[in-house]
Order: C-alpha cells, then structure tokens, then sequence
C-alpha cells in the first residue's frame, strides 16, 4: 500500500522537474525579465508584408519607422485597448511536432486583431477575448514553422525589453489648434503610458487619442518642443528642446532613449 500511495506522488515530482528542465532549455538568450505564457500565432498577409503596414498603434510605414517586419497583432487580451502599442515580445512555436521550427522571433506590437464572434475560439475566432494570440507578419510566422500551410500553431510567449536604433521619436502631425503627437522606436519596456509636452509655457499631460498617437490643446507651432516620455515599467525619459521652433507638420524628430 505504502508503494501504491508513493508512486504517483513521484511520478508528479518527475513530470514537474521535466517541464521545469524544458523550460529551461527553451529559455530564449536575452530574455532578462518576465515569463513564459501560452497562446497561439496566425499570420496575416504575403511575404512581403505590405498588408501589415499602418495598423492600430498608428505607426504607419513600419518599414519607414524602422520596425519592418518584426511586428505582430494582438488579441484582445493583449492588445489592452492600444497600451500595449510597442511592447515587445518573444515568440516560439511550441508543442507541435508536425509544423515547429527551432529558434525564437523577437516582435513589436505594432497593430490589433479584431475579435470575430461570428466564429467560435477554437475554429477562427482567434483573436476572441479571453484568447492571448499574435497575429504574425507572414515572414514572422514561417520563421518560427517548418511551413506556412501550418495555419494556426501553439506558441510560448514572454514580454521582452525592446532594442531600438537611436533615440524616441516625436513625428509632429495634426493642425494648430490641436496638435497630435506620434510616439515611435521606444526602447525598453516599449508600451509609452504617459506623456507631457513643453512648448512656450511650462509642461502640460498630453492625452492618448489612439493606440500611440498623442494630442495636447497647448500651442506648439513656432514653439521650441521638449517631451517627457513615461513607459509602464514607470521609467521617465526627457528629450529636452528636441523639436525647433521653425517645425512642420509631417516632420519627425529624434530624442533621448531609455
């Protein structure tokens, strides 16, 4: 009885130390903060990626901003109504052995996947609340699969700290009388939640309009522009006197970076 009684509990303890030693193994090289979560990927799309350009966050050209392909939709759970507008992740397939390919993707948030609740969860309805899925680029997708016929596969995913290529930028859009502000290429947590401008007069909040895009009721033409950017890991940067007086609308200036 005594063995009968001690079996399963080592055989609980084995099955946990295995997936404790997979996951280790599949630790991606650089993830130095967060965990492991599941999901599930798609990808949207050819290969040359032009029907992910724009998108939710309000980046627009994502090969003009610098975020090419490495970008991702997310579900509604992960979207967070656009706060998670430049976040970035790792993504591994995961649990397949028909269509997994080695190796780990590295991807911004740059766009929404809108939930369909004509469809069920589990037969497209990916993007489905409470369902946590990344709709991939298609170059993305075949990265991290054997093949792109694989459709739809499971996938481990972590938050990651974003590596950008110089500094912030503040691309000046709108009109004089309401001013709007993209924020873009933010390195470290990657997701901006606050932002205060300096024109003429002291610094004032600026309020999110949409995913990343930013307004203010100051008036900022002819004025020289300073921001102060605020990520969700609660770290502040400043870019102080970034944008000169003689700016125009469509221009976009580079600032400090985390």
């Amino acid at each position: 009885k005594t063995l009968i009684l001690i079996y399963p509990l080592f055989m609980n303890l084995f099955l946990i130390c295995l997936s404790f030693i997979f996951l280790s193994a599949v630790r991606p090289i650089g993830a130095d903060h967060g965990g492991w979560d599941t999901g599930h990927a798609t990808f949207y799309g050819a290969m040359d990626g032009g029907e992910t350009m724009g998108g939710a966050c309000g980046y627009g050209n994502l090969f003009e901003q610098g975020y090419g392909l490495e970008t991702a939709a997310l579900s509604t759970a992960l979207f967070n109504s656009g706060l998670s507008c430049g976040a970035c992740f790792q993504i591994l397939c995961f649990n397949d052995k028909q269509w997994c390919a080695p190796g780990y993707i590295t991807i911004t948030a740059t766009n929404f996947c809108p939930p369909n609740y004509a469809k069920p969860n589990d037969n497209g309805g990916w993007c489905n609340p409470p369902l946590k899925h990344f709709d991939l680029s298609m170059p993305m997708f075949v990265r991290i699969t054997k093949d792109y016929h694989a459709g739809i596969v499971p996938v481990l995913f972590r938050r990651v700290p974003c590596h950008k290529k110089g500094g912030i930028r503040f691309q000046m859009q709108g009109n004089q009388w309401t001013p709007f502000v993209i924020i873009l290429n933010v390195g470290g947590a990657g997701d901006v939640r606050e932002v205060w401008v300096k024109g003429g007069g002291g610094w004032s909040a600026m309020t999110r309009n949409w995913g990343q895009v930013w307004q203010t009721s100051e008036k900022l033409v002819g004025q020289t522009v300073s921001f102060s950017v605020t990520t969700s890991d609660g770290r502040t940067v400043q870019s102080l006197n970034v944008v000169p007086p003689n700016w125009q609308f469509g221009q976009t200036f580079e600032g400090s970076q985390f």
